[in-house]
């Protein structure tokens, strides 16, 4: 037997690998076709893994679909007559054998693409359109006298139903042994048209683009989210340089302005507490509308910038005195006529006669007994505040100074207060001590402590005791 195959012998088509029997022609066809159809699918991908995906998907359903439909096609042939093997189902259907010359020129015939047989062909899906079932699924024997049942005979025929008008398959042509593995050249890969490779390019580096874009924006994300670090104080404003001025309780408004002096504070502090400032009603209180801020500067520590105007001293005093003056309970004093103003009088009067605490509601006391019978209050505290002297002792001729702040002759209260009281002070202002005291003297030998009498004859030996002791020590007999 030759080695070379018969001529008449059907060949698969050269262009249709999936007919061939050579397994790696198949397998490089199959991915031929996976890379065109991703080519065909990347422009309209919007991701890449749905353009993976879908090609992969792709070219799997059809490798699927084309063994199935060739499973199906091979269990469904008809059996072959008289027990004839039949050829392989690759092979395309040829026409019944003819003599001889006639099989040698269709041999040597030209083979044209339009007498290729597809893949389509040889396995349909469906029907083709107009064709009957019985027609597509039963061939009928052709007209002319079958040819003797041969080694090469193929039972798959495309005859009509009458047998007749069915063309002759095209012939293949010729092909190598199959034992050698060798086949004709498959037609080059199709040539994508010019431009079409830059603007693959051009969608592959925008793609990449957006990539290291996300992964840049991931890696911010993540740092941000592990960085467990506390963000950054801002800066605020510079530290103003600040310090404490204290006014203590009692003093004077020449006395404060002393002190606003030594703290480096900008302006005249006397001429700023002159007049009552917009915004404080001093009439409101009962005082006349030309009255000083005498009574008023509430006396306390405050924080001012350094180098502030006394102006912001004097604004945070007189707020202060508002918050303090709201805590003072009014009803004893109204009901003795007295006035806001006539309270602070009171208290400022106090604030220079006591020094222990316990004896502010009974000076008060005193005060309220002799504006009540007409006695003069003889409190020497405000002339010194007319005569400014507070530390040296009053001779005979200051106590005969005429003046509405001398006490001892003018009845009634000095015509402005002496001194800024404290919060104690303007209590017992307002609610002195239920007793029947008009008097009141030094005890010696004590830190201020006074002795409290309703008689008059009392007072005047406890006054004798003081002069006395006053005396023998030469100044003021007290153990301070």
């Amino acid at each position: 037997m030759s080695d070379q195959p018969d001529q008449n012998q059907p060949v698969p088509p050269v262009d249709d690998p999936f007919l061939s029997d050579d397994p790696e022609a198949y397998e490089r066809e199959r991915r031929r076709l996976q890379r065109e159809a991703k080519r065909r699918e990347r422009s309209g991908r919007k991701s890449l893994a749905s353009r993976v995906g879908g090609a992969l998907d792709g070219a799997a359903g059809k490798g699927r679909e084309a063994i199935e439909q060739g499973k199906e096609k091979a269990t469904n042939r008809p059996p072959p007559a008289e027990g004839a093997e039949p050829p392989s189902f690759r092979r395309p259907p040829v026409a019944p054998a003819a003599p001889a010359a006639d099989t040698t020129a269709a041999a040597a015939a030209p083979v044209t693409e339009e007498g290729r047989m597809s893949a389509e062909t040889l396995m349909p899906r469906r029907p083709a359109r107009g064709a009957t079932p019985e027609a597509a699924s039963t061939p009928e024997a052709p007209a002319a006298p079958a040819a003797p049942v041969t080694e090469d005979h193929d039972w798959f025929t495309d005859a009509d139903a009458d047998g007749e008008g069915a063309p002759p398959p095209p012939v293949p042509p010729e092909r190598r042994a199959v034992a050698t593995g060798e086949y004709p050249p498959l037609p080059p890969p199709s040539t994508p048209p010019p431009g079409a490779t830059r603007g693959i390019w051009i969608r592959r580096l925008i793609a990449l683009g957006v990539i290291v874009l996300l992964a840049i924006a991931g890696y911010a994300v993540v740092k941000k989210l592990g960085n467990n670090d506390p963000a950054p104080v801002p800066k605020g404003p510079k530290a103003l340089k600040t310090e404490d001025v204290t006014i203590p309780e009692g003093y004077t408004r020449s006395q404060i302005a002393d002190v606003a002096k030594k703290a480096g504070l900008q302006g005249d502090y006397e001429k700023a507490t002159a007049k009552a400032p917009k915004g404080f009603d001093i009439q409101k209180t009962g005082a006349p509308g030309d009255a000083s801020l005498e009574g008023f500067l509430f006396p306390a520590t405050y924080n001012l910038e350094k180098g502030a105007s006394v102006d912001t001293l004097v604004k945070d005093q007189l707020s202060a005195f508002n918050d303090n003056f709201g805590q003072i309970d009014m009803s004893k004093a109204k009901k003795k006529n007295l006035t806001e103003y006539d309270v602070v009088t009171i208290a400022s009067m106090i604030e220079r006669e006591v020094l222990v605490p316990k004896e502010r509601p009974l000076v008060a006391a005193v005060i309220y007994n002799r504006l009540a019978q007409g006695i003069p209050l003889g409190i020497d505290a405000t002339l010194r505040y007319d005569l400014d002297n507070f530390d040296k002792p009053l001779t005979e001729s200051d106590l005969a100074t005429d003046s509405p702040y001398n006490t001892r002759l003018v009845q009634g209260l000095p015509p402005t207060p002496i001194a800024n009281p404290g919060l104690d002070s303007l209590k017992a202002a307002a609610d002195p001590a239920d007793v029947n005291y008009l008097y009141y003297v030094v005890k010696p030998d004590t830190c201020g402590e006074h002795y409290f009498t309703d008689n008059y004859d009392d007072f005047l030996a406890a006054s004798d005791k003081y002069n006395s002791a006053r005396a023998a020590q030469g100044g003021a007999p007290t153990d301070c």
